[in-house]
């Protein structure tokens, strides 16, 4: 059986399909994103108390490394496979090297059942690889349209930098890593105790979201179907290959495959908007979240860990 948190992402997509009435008023789905993200770095920060190295700095700085890769590999492949126009390009590199808070959630949900051993580091993970990925596809697409120019870069670093996901994942991760799990216990217990409530709910309106960006079925965009579903697993084994050449721990391997697998929803499209206007976001979220979510929730995090397991890891 599949984590329950899965069930309600399925509940959500099956009921999206079937066209029923059933919806999550726009205030609750904030609220619950705002409370993901939050929960999500207090974890982190509170595991890394006591426990911050410059073995810590150097993985996070691979990490980030790869998220710059990923685009750069991607790039070529969307333009000459998928056959789809430079700005599209760019906008599916950028979306696909970024990650899934989403997937990240699920991927450290299914690691804690397990009780896989998991480095207090994770969750910068999520920071280090979003913003690389997306500088480095916005980057391919003016040196191939030939426009240079990089001041609204600068603005592009502030945006994202300032990107209430991101203030709020950082923020959550220092006011964790100065009190720890037990001085700020009076409160960080209340999140961290409902983060799987709060996951299921959050997942629900993701199955009704993907349901919609699959309604009708785009046939007619069947080369990114088929990239959408099948870069997840190439992507993976990167990921697991950079986890395994920087020695992480089971559970850190397996949400850094899950998360090199996975393609963002939140930050990359507010970013793309912004520095590739011609880009058809559309086709970014049919792909991103009506695929590859979908995916690596339901089949994904549990085939990778599979793999680890027969690689004789987890």
């Amino acid at each position: 059986m599949p984590d329950i948190v899965v069930m309600f992402f399925l509940l959500g997509l099956v009921a999206g399909l079937l066209k029923s009435d059933l919806t999550i008023p726009r205030a609750a789905y904030d609220t619950l994103s705002l409370l993901l993200m939050l929960t999500i770095g207090l974890k982190g920060g509170m595991a890394l108390h006591g426990n911050v190295s410059l073995s810590v700095v150097l993985e996070l700085l691979a990490v980030a490394a790869l998220g710059g890769l990923i685009p750069l590999l991607l790039m070529p492949v969307l333009q000459r496979v998928v056959r789809l126009p430079a700005a599209d390009s760019a906008s599916l590199a950028a979306h696909y090297g970024s990650v899934s808070a989403g997937t990240f959630a699920v991927a450290l949900a299914f690691a804690e059942a397990l009780d896989l051993s998991i480095g207090p580091e994770v969750t910068l993970y999520l920071v280090m690889m979003e913003l690389p990925a997306i500088l480095a596809a916005i980057i391919l697409h003016r040196l191939h349209s030939g426009d240079h120019a990089g001041g609204s870069l600068r603005g592009l670093w502030r945006e994202t930098l300032t990107n209430r996901g991101v203030i709020l994942l950082v923020g959550g991760v220092i006011i964790g890593l100065l009190y720890g799990p037990m001085e700020g216990a009076t409160v960080t217990d209340l999140f961290t105790g409902a983060f799987k409530g709060v996951l299921a709910l959050f997942l629900l309106e993701m199955g009704l979201t993907a349901a919609e960006t699959l309604r009708p079925f785009p046939w007619r965009h069947w080369r990114l179907v088929v990239f959408a579903l099948t870069a997840p697993f190439v992507l993976a084994g990167l990921g697991l290959l950079t986890g395994l050449l920087l020695g992480l721990p089971a559970g850190s391997l397996l949400i850094l495959t899950a998360l090199a697998a996975s393609a963002s929803y939140i930050a990359a499209p507010a970013a793309i908007r912004a520095a590739i206007p011609d880009a058809d976001i559309g086709l970014a979220m049919l792909a991103s979240l009506g695929l590859t979510f979908p995916l690596n929730v339901i089949l994904g995090i549990p085939l990778y860990h599979r793999v680890m397991q027969a690689l004789g890891v987890g």
